[in-house]
């Protein structure tokens, strides 16, 4: 197998925790982290799940996070990079928690709102959304978002791919849970970021950029997976900020030699697709 060399489009991830209530302060460590991803050659940075406004549903659901997503497309000018970011959004009564990409020029790309809330606090105060994720080109690579408990359902990462997704980027603020008090293991929240999501690379034929929240409250363990199930790179528990090289001769490559996708589309009636 030969894969053709020479990145499309350089990313970064941060990995960090998001202080509740405290969009001031994340903002500032976002446009802090754009600048050092700028300098490691990064044009797109993804970061975590309501980050913004840190990661705490029945706290944060009441305020509209226009203001934030008007300063994200700031800091994105500022540094000359794309960016991906997690905001509440309010719309006719309804609260969503939403996604955006934004351009180096501050231009929103796209905004997705999440379709699979998780747990008990999402579903008490959030809408989930009702559509599927847009398909955007951004330097020539086709991006679509997912937000947390999306990625863990192979049915929408494989309809992004469909879509004509070939990076997927998924903010994220996965727990991280511990034993309980009688001493029995709950399942273990790392096997996500670190089984699942190369997984979905894997058998959907995308990257995929994976935002997680740091330790020790969250799994941590953010990822840029390709489309072979490789991590190009990954972050341990802690704040980190990673980088990898998206090459779309890897992906043409990858779908060479494993049709998943065509194989798929061939295998059911093309009024179902």
């Amino acid at each position: 197998m030969t894969l053709a060399h020479g990145p499309d489009l350089r990313i970064a991830v941060l990995q960090a925790t998001g202080l509740v209530s405290s969009p001031a302060e994340n903002l500032r460590r976002i446009a802090a982290r754009a600048h050092e991803a700028r300098q490691r050659g990064a044009e797109l940075l993804v970061t975590p799940e309501l980050f913004t406004s840190g990661y705490a549903p029945t706290l944060v659901h009441a305020t509209d996070g226009v203001a934030q997503r008007e300063q994200l497309a700031a800091i994105a000018v500022e540094h000359g990079i794309g960016l991906v970011a997690s905001t509440v959004e309010h719309e006719d009564g309804a609260q969503y928690i939403s996604a955006s990409l934004f351009g180096p020029d501050g231009a929103e790309l796209t905004r997705y709102r999440k379709q699979n809330l998780f747990g008990t606090d999402e579903n008490s105060v959030f809408t989930p959304g009702s559509e599927a994720p847009a398909v955007v080109d951004f330097n020539g690579v086709k991006i679509a978002l997912g937000i947390c408990f999306d990625v863990e359902f192979p049915e929408f990462v494989r309809s992004a791919a469909l879509a004509g997704a070939e990076l997927l980027c998924v903010p994220t603020a996965v727990p991280f849970r511990t034993g309980d008090d009688a001493g029995e293991q709950p399942f273990d929240t790392r096997l996500i970021p670190a089984m699942v999501v190369p997984t979905r690379a894997l058998e959907s034929q995308l990257f995929i950029a994976y935002a997680n929240h740091a330790g020790p409250n969250f799994a941590g363990l953010s990822s840029i997976a390709d489309p072979y199930g490789r991590q190009l790179s990954a972050a341990a528990d802690d704040g980190e900020l990673i980088v990898a090289d998206i090459s779309l001769q890897t992906l043409v490559q990858a779908r060479r030699d494993t049709d998943y996708l065509a194989r798929f589309t061939q295998s059911i009636p093309s009024s179902h697709l």
